[in-house]
């Protein structure tokens, strides 16, 4: 099933007034989070502010409060090495070791960071831009410009034909794996358009009745996900050889390597895995 953020969890802006003796800190280096060393166990910083660790911070966001926990995220410097008993880890590399909550919240902290990081000038005037009071975004003093965090909506789609599914590598991929395919939606563009294009564009294939199944914010570095099954209509498979090295339709029963499980595309292949058995 898809992550469900936990009804304790409360998004916000303003920290309260007055500063908790303790809250969860999700602090970044570039894309990389602090955390307890290993072999320990995945632990985020639980403490009254980074550096009470002796870390120096650029700067630093208000979260929200997950459970009794006021959450804040923060930026470290490009060379800032981790305190003694903690070190720098990617955020995949965390799947399964912090608790989905923490590793969903880890998700939206770095792409907040990176949003703030990136946009503390106007990009229209070039002045230094200020963080509004009433919401999650920044305001230039001088233009007015009114910047929020990026989102780039990205479809998914699992073409099914008979028995078989359509998927496809792209040279970035692990060696030997396939996922369905993906394409970033373009302006003016419906999701159903975006899908239909983006399967054509990359396999030659022809596609019609998109199902929704479902989506999943993906923080590399500021995506959101959205997976449907889409049916066979007609067409010979044909690669470009960039974007797609190889296309090819599999068995149900004769898969190959596919995408971990943090991924929708798992699921989503998963889940035509069971219908198509059960069928």
């Amino acid at each position: 099933m898809p992550f469900q953020w936990p009804s304790a969890y409360a998004s916000a802006v303003h920290p309260p007034e007055e500063p908790p003796e303790r809250s969860l800190w999700f602090v970044f280096r570039g894309g990389e989070l602090l955390v307890a060393a290993i072999p320990a166990p995945a632990t985020i910083p639980h403490c009254n502010n980074p550096k009470d660790l002796g870390m120096m911070l650029l700067r630093t966001q208000y979260l929200g409060v997950l459970g009794a926990e006021h959450c804040f995220s923060a930026e470290a410097a490009a060379q800032a090495q981790p305190p003694q008993g903690w070190s720098w880890q990617g955020l995949r590399s965390l799947f399964g070791a912090l608790d989905d909550a923490q590793f969903a919240l880890a998700g939206r902290a770095v792409q907040i960071v990176e949003w703030d990081r990136t946009h503390q000038y106007c990009g229209a005037c070039g002045e230094v831009t200020g963080a509004r009071t009433s919401e999650r975004s920044r305001e230039c003093p001088r233009c007015r410009l009114v910047v929020y965090p990026r989102l780039a909506p990205a479809v998914m789609g699992l073409v099914r034909r008979e028995r078989s599914l359509l998927l496809a590598r792209s040279p970035r991929f692990p060696e030997g794996m396939y996922s369905a395919l993906a394409g970033f939606v373009e302006p003016g563009e419906t999701l159903e358009q975006c899908l239909e294009r983006e399967v054509h564009e990359e396999t030659g294939i022809r596609v019609r009745n998109a199902r929704y199944f479902a989506s999943q914010p993906w923080p590399f570095p500021n995506s959101l996900m959205i997976a449907f099954f889409a049916d066979y209509v007609a067409g010979e498979i044909q690669v470009d050889g960039n974007e797609i090295v190889d296309a090819q339709w599999f068995d149900v029963e004769d898969l190959p390597r596919l995408p971990a499980k943090i991924s929708v595309a798992r699921r989503l292949i998963d889940a035509a895995i069971g219908e198509m058995l059960a069928a």
